[in-house]
């Protein structure tokens, strides 16, 4: 029958139901040296429901009994479910089962059917499930891992297991070896693939071979899932499947390593690995001070995450000091993974206080400051720096100044900004200290030329098209990498109030006009979206569609950008980029080359020199540099075009060589 699970239904009276499933391996022999291993399968049975009384018996009445007496002393049918699938292999069968009425209490034990049986695969891991048809509670699962030729003590009577190849895994150094150990004639195939609790197996990689091979792995290729399984090249053959590496150390290492998490909307984000490992997930929050990420429990209790599947954030508000902590299950010792999703979007870390909203069992409220130390009351006479200014953390909290980060049935939490209260607290040392620094600067340019002043931090200004949300996140994601160099990094992204505030051509205006009067850069980076705009303005072709929001300020940057090309003042004012696959570099308009042009992250040393400037701080070394923009830049890049599970590597390639 096909494999129809429905949904589950209100018993009618009293139902069979299945209670407990146990498999058993056995072999079926047609001979003394000709069996097949095969899976047999006992489910417990009991009867769940009872029969209800009449409401009204005087409306019943004596013509009902008879009816119900004959329903009692009826035997109790139903129907049973039995679905078994193994890799490649999936079989669902129908049971029909009668229990005499004598044998019919609620609540009871009636016996057990015994299915003889299933054939499976040598090594395989096998799934049974067990339930009625209809489904009248959830249903019964057991999942059961198969012994190879290599595990039976029967092996002598299958005749598969005699030509079957025999596989041997070696290290040495950084490679593995998988060992076939067979005969030069014998041809057989070989799989490697992921086995995936979640979701279904995802092939690797198949080939089919001849005679004994040594195959070489990379140590970065070992994963918990990985298995590898093997069959003779011939009709109906069994295959063998093993997990050498479920336990290996390096293996557990190289999953935490290639895991990701990715921010999918404000709210929404996904856990990406290649094993479906269990794990737990949590926010913290994450002060500019270098101290460790602090958890937000109470009130936000860690949760148990399902691997590749997108989950919602309990948060109203996106915070750049908002973190995602992943660790191991019951493994709360050691933090496996941690990202600041929201700094791409958002900006870097501020400079805000956390405070943490408590509520009582009679409606009583307490908020406390996190700090490194920990949750300090407010108001407290603590020498902590959320002490001393507690009450202005109050009032800003009453007035409105805080913004909600969460808020529950426990209480909530507020982020405040203290920056104008320390700038505050030092205005006049910072005073002196300025007028300090305006007297040494004045004592220097009399000496100096204004065109070889000192090698300082230089502005970058960034202008791109908001085509759409995976777009805004890879500008968000070269911004913040480019922030970690010496650059004064200026993007519409991390000034969203101002943008609002001023309107996209003013504020555009004033950041254009303050970059270049400080020997700054203007940065345009070109996408299908930009490159429509500048046709538009150059009318060189149609209308761009007008999909940008009301922050976006490349459109209204042409009528400044323009005239300097068209003028021939771009040289040393702006630098042209786009990005590998998205837009390639002949598909922007020729007006825009007389500025230097990069394709990122391809030609990420050349844009990092153009960046930089004659007389700008040194970024160190440029390759170093470059690279670690580009372990910024490619993963939000491969998030656009979502990737196939990758192929045979050149590694393994001259492994098969």
């Amino acid at each position: 029958m096909l494999c129809l699970l429905g949904s589950i239904e209100a018993a009618p009276g009293p139902v069979l139901v299945p209670t407990h499933l146990q498999a058993e391996l056995v072999l079926r022999c047609h001979q003394e040296t000709s069996c097949d291993l095969c899976v047999r399968v006992t489910v417990q049975l009991a009867v769940h429901g009872h029969w209800e009384e009449p409401e009204d018996e005087e409306k019943s009445g004596e013509a009902a009994e008879p009816e119900l007496k004959e329903l009692r002393n009826a035997s109790l049918q139903a129907q049973v479910v039995l679905s078994f699938q193994a890799y490649s292999t999936a079989r669902c069968v129908l049971l029909e089962v009668q229990v005499p009425a004598a044998r019919v209490q609620s609540g009871q034990a009636v016996g057990s059917l015994v299915f003889d049986c299933f054939e499976a695969a040598l090594g395989a891991e096998v799934r049974i499930w067990s339930y009625t048809q209809p489904r009248y509670q959830k249903e019964l699962n057991l999942m059961q891992q198969l012994p190879d030729c290599r595990g039976l003590e029967v092996r002598d009577s299958i005749q598969s297991c005699w030509v079957l190849p025999w596989l041997n895994v070696s290290t040495d150094g950084d490679s593995v070896h998988l060992v076939l150990n067979v005969s030069e004639e014998q041809h057989f195939g070989l799989l490697l693939y992921w086995n995936q609790v979640q979701g279904s197996l995802k092939p690797w990689w198949h080939r089919n071979l001849t005679g004994p091979q040594t195959i070489t792995l990379n140590q970065t290729d070992l994963v918990p899932c990985l298995c590898i399984q093997m069959w003779p090249l011939e009709p109906d053959p069994v295959r063998t499947s093993i997990c050498p590496f479920k336990e290996d150390p390096q293996a557990h290492r190289n999953v935490w390593r290639a895991a990701r998490v990715q921010l999918l909307s404000t709210k929404s984000w996904r856990l990406d690995m290649p094993c479906s490992l269990p794990a737990e997930v949590m926010l913290c929050w994450q002060s500019p001070g270098g101290d460790p990420c602090q958890p937000l429990m109470p009130p936000l209790s860690p949760e148990n995450v399902t691997v590749n599947k997108a989950s919602e954030f309990p948060v109203v508000e996106g915070h750049p000091n908002l973190c995602v902590q992943v660790r191991k299950v019951r493994s709360w010792e050691k933090v496996q993974l941690q990202e600041c999703l929201w700094s791409d979007s958002l900006g870097p870390l501020k400079d805000d206080v956390l405070l943490v909203e408590t509520q009582g069992s009679q409606h009583n409220r307490s908020l406390c400051a996190l700090e490194p130390t920990g949750c300090t009351p407010l108001p407290s006479r603590a020498t902590t720096r959320a002490a001393h200014l507690g009450e202005q953390l109050l009032e800003d909290l009453q007035s409105g100044q805080c913004l909600k980060l969460w808020n529950g049935d426990l209480g909530a939490l507020w982020a405040c900004p203290v920056d104008k209260y320390v700038h505050r607290r030092w205005a006049l040392v910072w005073l002196a200290c300025l007028l300090l620094a305006a007297v040494l600067l004045f004592l220097l340019l009399l000496r100096k030329d204004r065109g070889k002043a000192a090698a300082g931090v230089r502005a970058a200004l960034l202008l791109y098209s908001a085509d759409n949300t995976a777009f805004e996140s890879l500008v968000g994601s070269l911004a913040t990498a480019l922030s970690r160099l010496p650059l004064r990094v200026a993007v519409d992204l991390w000034s969203r109030r101002e943008l609002s505030a001023q309107g996209p051509l003013a504020w555009l205006h004033a950041q254009r006009r303050q970059t270049l009067q400080e020997r700054g850069v203007v940065v345009l980076l070109f996408s299908p979206g930009a490159v429509a705009l500048c046709r538009e303005w150059l009318q060189d072709g149609p209308p761009a569609p007008r999909a940008h929001g009301p922050h976006d300020a490349f459109a209204a940057s042409l009528s400044c950008v323009l005239p300097d090309f068209l003028q021939g003042r771009a040289s040393g004012r702006y630098v042209g980029a786009c990005f590998d696959g998205l837009l390639a570099l002949d598909a922007v308009p020729s007006l825009f080359r007389a500025a230097p042009l990069f394709s990122l992250p391809s030609q990420l040393r050349g844009f990092l020199s153009a960046l930089q400037g004659p007389c700008a701080a040194r970024f160190g070394r440029l390759e170093d540099s470059a690279e670690q923009v580009a372990r910024a830049l490619q993963p939000v890049l491969d998030s656009c075009f979502r990737p196939p599970p990758r192929g045979l590597g050149p590694e393994l390639e001259a492994g098969l060589e």
